[in-house]
Formats: structure tokens, C-alpha cells, sequence
């Protein structure tokens, strides 16, 4: 996972490598967290096979251990 340098994002890649820029065809976006604490986006690939997670309001969705071990872009 990498947070997204000053904002409180992050994103998720969930294919073994990095994606590259306009990769991600087709969003799938906003989804709600619950309590509504923050949004999630889904990216997928022009054969429609998700690509990548994006976390809006991160900080309020993840847990603190995970975001200070994540990967910097």
C-alpha cells in the first residue's frame, strides 16, 4: 500500500506489479465506508480485472500501524 504523499489517501495495488498511467480504464467510485468515514475507489483494467483500491480519508478507515508501515510513494 503507498499513501499518497501530504493527502490522506492511499492506494492498494492488488496486481504483482506497478500500474502503469491510464491503466485503470474504468472507476468504480464513490463507495461509502461504513459510518461514512471515508471513501473507497475501485480501479479496473479495459478487461474489466481490478487493478488497484483507492482510500480516501485513510486515516480514519485504516489502522495507524498499517499507515506508518505502508510504502512512500
Amino acid at each position: 500500500m503507498r499513501p499518497r504523499g501530504d493527502a490522506d489517501a492511499a492506494n492498494l495495488t492488488v496486481v504483482p506489479r506497478q500500474i502503469e498511467p491510464a491503466e485503470a480504464t474504468t472507476q468504480v467510485h464513490p463507495i461509502a465506508t461504513p459510518g461514512d468515514r471515508g471513501q473507497v475507489t475501485l480501479d479496473f483494467d479495459a478487461h474489466g480485472r481490478l487493478l488497484g483500491i483507492e482510500i480516501l480519508t485513510a486515516s480514519s478507515v485504516l489502522e495507524e500501524s498499517v499507515i506508518a508501515t505502508a510504502e512512500r510513494p
